[in-house]
């Protein structure tokens, strides 16, 4: 890590936290030229994945082509960047769980609306209506009524 200040290619770790929801480490480092100290911020990255496209192409993954769904999806909806980290992050652990290096993109869509449908209902609707291309409303009327009616049985049971 260069030091931001003399570009100094040698600095020291002085101190390493996780960060308060577990997914990051924060290295407080110090530079061994100049004395100066700054943080770092550490995170997953998956690596060697590549997404196999419907028409067949494979492309490798990219974390900012999910965040730009979720945020498409959340648009004009209440969250947090630490919740969205939070969601992005639970995504890409489902994803290294399969212990595979190429997924579907069927597979990755069915991933994120699997974390997207507890995080939040109408985010959930918006990106499944496009992801699976509802042809008319009566598609759309099924995927509201599967969302529905398990929420209706809780009540019940209370």
């Amino acid at each position: 890590m260069r030091c931001p200040i003399c570009n100094n290619a040698d600095t020291k770790v002085i101190d390493s936290r996780l960060s308060v929801d577990g997914m990051n480490i924060r290295r407080r480092r110090e530079c061994e030229k100049c004395d100066f100290r700054f943080s770092t911020l550490e995170e997953m990255e998956l690596l060697d994945l590549t997404i196999v496209k419907r028409d067949g192409r494979r492309e490798s993954y990219a974390r900012d082509k999910i965040v730009r769904g979720l945020e498409k999806a959340l648009e004009k909806r209440p969250y947090t960047d630490a919740s969205m980290k939070q969601l992005v992050h639970k995504i890409e652990r489902d994803i290294q769980k399969k212990r595979r290096g190429e997924l579907t993109s069927k597979e990755m869509g069915e991933v994120v609306m699997k974390h997207l449908k507890t995080f939040d209902k109408v985010a959930y609707i918006r990106f499944a209506s496009v992801y699976r291309s509802f042809d008319d409303v009566k598609t759309f009327e099924q995927e509201l009524r599967s969302l529905i009616t398990p929420a209706l049985k809780k009540s019940r049971k209370k």
